[in-house]
């Protein structure tokens, strides 16, 4: 099986990639390829990259991506840009864990929003990675002003000699499974609806942050993360997983600009108490994946008064969990 690798040019993939099994054209293994940002990784991308992965397998090819950092919008029109579901970290991880082969991140800029539909599909895919079969969304675009459809996709795969099959895409309670549906459900609160449509919780992922040490002394101890994630829940408390130290525990967490003690205008914070965590952390690295919304943010009259609703929104997690927990059992038993 190939090591998952992470290149940045197609010249770095030619080199990496020499024949090693008999799948190859020329010097260079054979490619099944998917083309996208994948932002969120959700239900629709998944469809797609294990239908790249199960095409390469039977065909003895390369199971690879090709996607974009920044996001071509962020060079294209700054101003439209989205917020990000997902950091390029978190999307390589993911298609590793799907067991695609191989990912060409492409650096975005200008020089590459030039080329032509026939110069990436053929110069780039085609005749710098050798692909022999590409699977991609009914939507795709690609190209000089996304000039390209998936019909002009086909008819440059039957000059350069390689196949195209459109994914039908994915419905989630009447709704097509999008990256834009993701977003507008993470920014409203609406978490359990992101996890269905992404097919696991939403997460922000970053580091460790030294908090104003009130946690321990006043309220509950939690540990505070600093993200680079541009996506962010709406404010309040969720019941959450957070993991750290090497383990992953069950939690709350707190999204907002802890109004009862800082006041407006300070920044915001992402803070989490872990439920059988008794470790004294300062740094390392942090993952909150956030599975439903307990309640909105607010400020409270003083420190006991916060003490006692955040003791209630712990046995509110608890409970969550606890029925999730339940509902896992009997579907199991099914």
């Amino acid at each position: 099986m190939t090591q998952f690798a992470v290149l940045h040019s197609p010249e770095e993939w030619v080199s990496k990639f020499g024949a090693d099994t008999s799948a190859v054209v020329g010097n260079v293994r054979r490619a099944v390829l998917s083309v996208g940002n994948f932002d969120g990784m959700h239900l629709g991308h998944q469809k797609i990259l294990r239908g790249v992965v199960e095409r390469a397998q039977a065909t003895g090819a390369l199971a690879g991506v090709v996607t974009f950092d920044p996001h071509p919008l962020k060079v294209l029109r700054p101003a439209q840009a989205p917020p990000l579901v997902q950091t390029l970290e978190q999307r390589l991880a993911n298609c590793q864990t799907l067991g695609l082969d191989a990912a060409l991140v492409l650096h975005f800029d200008a020089a590459l929003a030039r080329f032509s539909p026939e110069e990436f599909a053929g110069g780039i895919l085609a005749n710098r990675l050798h692909a022999n079969s590409l699977l991609v969304g009914q939507n795709f675009r690609f190209g000089y002003r996304q000039a390209g459809d998936v019909a002009q996709l086909q008819r440059i795969g039957g000059e350069f000699g390689f196949t195209v099959e459109i994914i039908a895409p994915v419905i989630v309670a009447g709704e097509v499974v999008s990256s834009s549906a993701v977003r507008r459900a993470v920014a409203a609160g609406r978490v359990a609806e992101a996890a269905r449509l992404l097919g696991r919780p939403f997460a922000l992922i970053g580091k460790i942050e030294r908090g104003a040490g009130r946690g321990s002394t006043i309220v509950v101890p939690t540990l505070n993360l600093a993200t680079e994630q541009e996506l962010l829940p709406k404010t309040g408390v969720y019941a959450t997983e957070t993991q750290a130290a090497g383990g992953l525990f069950r939690s709350a967490t707190n999204v907002g600009f802890r109004p009862t003690f800082d006041g407006e205008g300070s920044r915001i914070s992402i803070e989490s108490h872990l439920f059988d965590f008794n470790a004294r952390l300062v740094e390392g690295p942090l993952e909150v994946r956030f599975w439903e919304r307990l309640r909105e943010e607010r400020k409270f009259g003083g420190p006991e008064e916060l003490r006692a609703q955040i003791a209630a929104d712990l046995d509110q997690a608890r409970e969550f969990f606890r029925q999730l927990d339940a509902a896992r059992n009997i579907q199991q038993l099914a």
